[in-house]
């Protein structure tokens, strides 16, 4: 368990949603403003936690304003090692049902207005073929076995800018491209734990069908209320899921190069990077930095 800490990214609520007991909270500034809120420290299944609310206290950002990097770096300024997330998606195939659970294997960005790199005054290119940690994938996977909810393995997660929903013509076009999931908030939230040189992978819950799957004709309201009702129990067992996997995350085997993703990454001549620069991002970059200037 030596140097592990899990950070735990989800919705408003995590603590007490995860039954965590005590909880210290930590106010970071980061060189990309205040996170979402504090982050809080404290013990789940013998193993030392990071939780964070993505989008703020009560969804206080929508999904294009969430501030990703300063969450990412703050995770990494507190010493986290492992990301597990969960976000809520609408299922784009019809074997994936609402209250079942996904653990993506891929992803489609479709992003275009939220700031995606640490590295603006620098050439770096993370290798992202696999976008989230296999390792971390697999905990996961072995942690839902024996699970009463439906589990799925695998899936493409195609991330939107949103906040409006999909037209059904988009929906069938994603569908068409083999996305099986589609979300708001996985970009650039999985590039910049890579960047960060963070192990992460998601638990995507499914809350409704999107748009390409036509829907008997409903009264408004009885169509929100089963989407809420979905809502309150995929989060649940998202969660139960994590819980479950935290005590397994220090025991796998590292099949990954998640911790040394920049050791190839970083293409600037790293004595001609300014000392400035060096010095507010030496969370990300120290070890990999001449020591005169880390």
């Amino acid at each position: 368990m030596a140097g592990i800490r899990v950070g735990i990214i989800g919705g408003t609520g995590l603590g007490e949603a995860l039954g965590a007991g005590k909880a210290e909270p930590h106010f970071i500034e980061t060189p990309f403003g205040p996170p979402a809120g504090p982050l809080l420290t404290t013990e789940l299944e013998g193993v030392p936690v990071v939780l964070l609310a993505r989008n703020g206290a009560g969804a206080q950002f929508g999904p294009t304003r969430v501030p990703y990097r300063a969450n990412l770096f703050a995770l990494k300024v507190l010493g986290v090692t492992h990301v597990l997330a969960c976000g809520t998606v609408g299922s784009l195939r019809e074997h994936i049902h609402p209250r079942h659970l996904v653990i993506p294997d891929q992803v489609i960005d479709r992003t275009y207005r939220r700031p995606c790199t640490f590295y603006d005054e620098l050439a770096v290119h993370v290798e992202m073929a696999n976008p989230f940690c296999e390792t971390l994938r697999q905990v996961l996977a072995g942690a839902a076995e024996g699970n009463s909810t439906v589990v799925h393995p695998q899936g493409t997660y195609v991330c939107i800018e949103g906040p409006a929903l999909s037209t059904r013509a988009e929906s069938l076009m994603y569908r068409s491209w083999g996305g099986d999931l589609i979300g708001m908030t996985v970009m650039p939230e999985a590039k910049l734990a890579r960047e960060a040189e963070l192990h992460y992978a998601l638990v995507a819950l499914p809350a409704a069908y999107d748009s390409w799957k036509l829907t008997p004709s409903s009264e408004p309201d009885e169509i929100n209320t089963a989407i809420l009702e979905n809502l309150q129990a995929v989060n649940a067992s998202g969660l139960a899921l994590i819980r479950r996997a935290l005590s397994r995350v220090a025991t796998a085997p590292v099949a990954c190069r998640c911790d040394s993703a920049l050791a190839l990454g970083i293409w600037s001549d790293r004595n001609r990077i300014p000392n400035e620069v060096c010095a507010r991002l030496r969370p990300l970059l120290g070890k990999y930095l001449p020591p005169e200037v880390v």
